[in-house]
């Protein structure tokens, strides 16, 4: 009869198990700081900032006479380059030895950092509006914002402005 071997415990070295915890650690903060950066304040209609709330705004009402769809330009704030770039350092790291891990430590690093940047740019990009208005003093504006609420040509708004010069509409 032949004996079936016995699993045993396998054990990491102490310098593996280190190495692949800082990795954890490094990749867990990246990505945290890669979600935080990348959502900017809303340009939206009717999303209003801390700041913004309990303030003045004058208000002035118009009709609307053009509409155009437009898109909103993501921003790049350089947290997705850092937490790409940590993470492409922490996985560029788990290859190799030797100068070959330096290397590929670098390598994963810059090419981490590109698309941490792509990546940001594309996730805060929104579909926009721009608003021609006439307000009922005479006064022709263009307000551009998030797609928020559907618009139409001839339909009257309220344009209201803060003391810091934002702007928006609203129905």
């Amino acid at each position: 009869m032949a004996r079936t071997p016995r699993a045993t415990n396998l054990q990491l070295p102490k310098e593996v198990t280190v190495r692949i915890f800082v990795h954890s650690v490094i990749m867990v903060v990246g990505a945290a700081c890669l979600l935080a950066g990348c959502f900017p304040e809303s340009r939206s209609g009717d999303i209003y900032t801390r700041d913004q709330a309990r303030t003045s705004h004058s208000v002035n009402y118009g009709t609307i006479l053009r509409v155009d769809l437009v898109t909103i330009e993501g921003t790049k704030t350089g947290a997705g380059t850092v937490a790409g770039g940590a993470m492409g350092g922490a996985l560029g790291s788990a290859v190799g030895s030797g100068s070959g891990q330096v290397i590929s430590t670098v390598g994963g690093a810059i090419l981490g950092g590109i698309a941490g940047t792509a990546i940001e740019k594309g996730i805060t990009t929104v579909q926009g509006v721009e608003l021609e208005v006439q307000l009922d003093n005479g006064e022709l504006l263009v307000v551009v914002q998030e797609n928020d609420a559907v618009y139409k040509v001839g339909d009257r708004i309220r344009v209201l402005r803060d003391s810091h010069g934002t702007t928006r509409v609203r129905q």
